[in-house]
């Protein structure tokens, strides 16, 4: 009978080994001690096992939602931010200088494709920046709205309750009343009038239990209001930069002494607007370039830094609309032109050596000013010139350098002593053939391509190269073959100018002032609360009489409430005369007394 009630999974007795008996020499079947691990185990999980409500969609909105409006979230998002913008420094942007890009992309064809497909050459505005930018926004909204109501909430509150025991706060004492003293209702009234004086919010209490008369103190509001007006203006910063970003612009163009600029698309060499920039917002106004000039440092020194430029000035006429009274106006470095909204900047500057061609005919093909890239510091140009229109169907290509002051070394070699034009000449290769316009594909106007290009002149040649000066003798070359000729006619100045317009911007200053402003009322305005009560004994003090009992609290840590303590105590033996300190006598600890709410 007992063999039929064995649990028929669990080894019979004889199973047991040595190791398996109890201390009391009995011996346990081994099976039954891990089958009771096992069932005291299930136990325990049990028992462990809460019952864990599902969140639902709802709730991981909120979950979502109270994670994203926290200020970790948010300074975390910050930091993000500017880490995100790092690459628009590494790498060159689409906006910006997109000849750059394209270099980029054809001296590194793997990374190149790579990061142009993760949009590190359009970083502001990609699509992983402007999340991390929504996401700050929002999260800074939501963390501060619900702290405006709180915090407006509170303002509306009367200051704490009035503690029964001043010796547990860090600031405390009390003061015993002249014998002359006025009634406790006057005495009130004064306390109250001390510390409106001290720009406290002030609410007089009557006696209540264990504590007697009493006024009751707070200031420092302004603190938590300077906080947000910090983040408000954040936020405001973020939006601003937002609408300078979408509906401004900016554009470049150069212009060479004598020539004239108006504000429309056509007229811009480069031009970058915003998502959502609209052509019709172009401001109608106009710039003519007078006159350019460069100061160059003419003292003598020895730090290499003779014959550098220490100042640039143009000087313009300026009409705001066609119909307008024209203006004159000096454009300087870091004192740019403000016309209609948009600001004007030097950006560059060089030479334009007026040059005209003929074709083989004797016909003009070409004549004008034509821009010269500064190669360094003495103003050596590289200048290209195309010439695609003649009228026997030629085309003419011209490439070399400019030299504004021109000297020769040893082996004959021609060089620029000096950025000003002391005796400027044209140093020149000349070709012709197929410049690759007639298919409609654009090129760079200060590259040449000549693989589908024959020379005519070149230092190699027995022709030689071409070398224009500014006198009778030098200022025109018969180009070989007679296919034309060209002559050196004058020399220009020319500016770069970029157009700028951001409708942003003076929020963007204003948002940036304010948020110093509250950042600098959140740091250096204390927020304190202050008690006076009236007593007929002091706490701990073995003298008879009225006594004002004071106590002061601040939130956080503040130095200066010991100070504050002593300037309330100095005004009211002014308010009291006679009034006099009690020694109060306390158990209470060091620790106890730093304890703030």
């Amino acid at each position: 009978m007992a063999d039929s009630l064995k649990d028929p999974e669990l080894p019979g007795a004889g199973d047991a080994t040595e190791g398996d008996a109890p201390a009391g020499g009995s011996a346990a079947p081994s099976g039954t001690k891990k089958a009771a691990k096992r069932a005291a185990k299930a136990a325990k999980a049990a028992k462990n096992d809460v019952a864990v409500p599902a969140l639902g969609f709802w709730g991981m909105i909120r979950w979502a939602w109270t994670q994203l409006t926290t200020m970790k979230t948010a300074l975390f998002l910050l930091l993000l931010l500017a880490v995100a913008a790092v690459p628009g420094s590494l790498f060159p942007q689409r906006s910006q200088s997109p000849e750059k890009v394209v270099q980029y992309i054809k001296d590194n064809p793997f990374w190149g494709n790579v990061l142009d497909k993760a949009q590190f050459f359009d970083v502001f505005t990609s699509a992983w920046f402007s999340a991390i930018y929504l996401l700050l926004f929002i999260s800074l909204v939501g963390c501060v709205m619900p702290r405006t109501k709180q915090h407006w909430q509170a303002s509306r509150r009367p200051p704490a309750r009035t503690p029964a025991r001043f010796n547990r706060l860090p600031e405390s004492g009390a003061l015993e009343l002249p014998v002359d003293a006025p009634s406790d209702e006057e005495v009130i009234k004064r306390l109250e009038k001390v510390l409106k004086s001290r720009r406290y919010r002030v609410q007089a209490r009557e006696a209540h239990g264990r504590v007697g008369a009493s006024v009751g103190a707070e200031r420092g509001y302004s603190r938590e209001w300077g906080n947000l007006l910090f983040h408000y203006s954040l936020v405001g910063v973020l939006v601003s930069v937002a609408v300078g970003g979408m509906f401004g612009y900016s554009g470049q163009r150069i212009l060479i002494e004598g020539e004239g600029f108006t504000n429309t698309l056509v007229a811009y060499d480069q031009f970058s607007p915003g998502n959502r920039f609209n052509a019709e917002t172009l401001a109608p106004f106009s710039v003519q370039l007078n006159k350019f000039s460069i100061e160059f440092n003419r003292q003598e020194r020895t730090d290499g830094k003779y014959g550098t430029p220490v100042d640039y000035t143009a000087d313009v006429t300026v009409k705001d609309s066609p119909d307008a009274g024209a203006r004159t106006e000096t454009i300087k470095v870091n004192h740019p032109l403000r016309v209609d909204g948009a600001d004007v900047y030097l950006v560059g500057n060089g030479y334009a050596p007026v040059i005209t061609v003929k074709d083989s005919e004797g016909k003009v093909a070409f004549q004008g000013p034509v821009v010269a890239v500064p190669q360094n510091g003495t103003y050596m140009s590289l200048m290209v010139l195309k010439v695609p229109d003649t009228s026997t169907g030629e085309q003419l290509a011209f490439q070399g350098f400019l030299l504004p002051t021109t000297l020769y070394n040893a082996d004959g070699s021609a060089y620029s002593a000096d950025p000003d034009s002391n005796n400027p000449t044209l140093q020149l290769n000349s070709f012709y053939g197929d410049l690759g316009l007639d298919d409609g594909t654009p090129q760079n106007v200060y590259v040449l391509d000549t693989s589908k290009l024959k020379e005519l002149n070149n230092r190699k040649l027995d022709v030689g190269g071409i070398v224009l000066g500014n006198t009778e003798k030098s200022h025109t070359y018969e180009l070989p073959d007679g296919k034309g000729s060209i002559s050196f006619d004058g020399l220009k100045r020319y500016v770069g100018i970029e157009i700028h317009r951001d409708p942003g911007k003076a929020w963007v200053g204003t948002f940036a002032v304010l948020a110093v402003l509250g950042l600098a009322i959140s740091l250096f305005v204390p927020r304190r609360r202050v008690w006076f009560k009236l007593a007929d004994n002091a706490s701990g003090t073995e003298r008879g009489g009225r006594t004002i009992e004071y106590g002061l609290l601040a939130r956080g840590e503040d130095p200066r409430l010991a100070a504050e303590a002593k300037a309330l105590r100095d005004i009211l033996k002014k308010e009291f005369p006679g009034l006099t300190q009690v020694e109060v006598t306390s158990t209470i600890t060091t620790t106890q007394r730093t304890l703030r709410d």
